[in-house]
């Protein structure tokens, strides 16, 4: 018989920022600021560092994700889930780190955060030395939250997680008019739906941030790739629901258990 459903809630804060609230706040790759080296915040407010954080999650090292002054705006004492071998970065911020790898799971609250494979770039960038593997995470509480970080499309995508996943937070671009290296197009993460295997699809990392002094260029040549990605998502996936959430709110998706 069915049992009350609950929901899992998810707040978008821009780029690969979510807090993830199912058994736990857990709170992806923070970049709380309105600038970065050479980019600038073009959406959403700059927000405040959320509250109550019972865990941050790291997929990889590169500063979009690995963003220290951000990291320096949350609580001390806060556990930073981290790859393997990088736990260094985090020196002198007060933070817990705990060092990852894909295959392992860490409890959290009442939620297990299962770390999985992905497929992007591992260097510390600009100056490299520092290096730990790129990860995604799947947060299980009342459901399941896959967040892919940064990765490219791999073999196996579809065997990470043995359940369907309630909602996959996927990264459909990045910054700027050009996309490089490791990463999903919306066309390419529209085509992993029916692989993941999802019941909802939100996407992420696109359109915050933008290189100073190149407005003239987003205004001729920059997209919508969130939208993009609900397009391609309803000839690739139409059972799949898309939510393209606007920066700085919130969704929430019910999560429905059967016995």
């Amino acid at each position: 018989m069915a049992l009350p459903s609950t929901s899992i809630r998810l707040t978008w804060w821009g780029h690969a920022t979510v807090v993830i609230q199912d058994g736990a706040r857990i709170l992806t790759d923070p970049l709380l600021t309105g600038a970065l080296m050479h980019l600038h915040r073009r959406a959403g407010l700059v927000p405040h560092p959320p509250p109550d954080i019972d865990a941050v999650v790291i997929s990889h090292l590169h500063m979009d994700h690995l963003h220290r002054p951000s990291l320096a705006l949350l609580e001390p004492g806060t556990p930073v889930l981290i790859p393997r071998g990088a736990a260094s970065l985090l020196d002198g911020l007060g933070l817990e780190p705990v060092e990852v790898a894909a295959g392992e799971e860490v409890r959290v609250g009442d939620a297990t955060v299962h770390v999985v494979h992905a497929v992007h770039d591992a260097t510390r960038w600009p100056w490299g030395g520092v290096r730990g593997e790129a990860v995604g995470y799947v947060v299980q509480g009342a459901g399941a939250t896959y967040f892919a970080g940064d990765t490219s499309v791999f073999d196996g995508m579809g065997e990470l997680y043995p359940q369907r996943y309630d909602v996959a937070l996927l990264p459909v671009w990045g910054w700027g008019p050009n996309l490089r290296g490791e990463h999903m197009d919306p066309e390419q993460a529209a085509g992993c739906l029916p692989v993941i295997g999802t019941d909802v699809a939100i996407p992420i990392h696109y359109g915050t941030f933008w290189p100073r002094g190149m407005g003239w260029v987003r205004k001729r040549v920059f997209h919508e790739p969130g939208r993009e990605f609900a397009e391609h998502a309803r000839r690739l996936a139409p059972s799949v629901e898309v939510r393209v959430l606007e920066v700085g709110t919130s969704t929430e998706v019910a999560v429905r258990t059967t016995t």
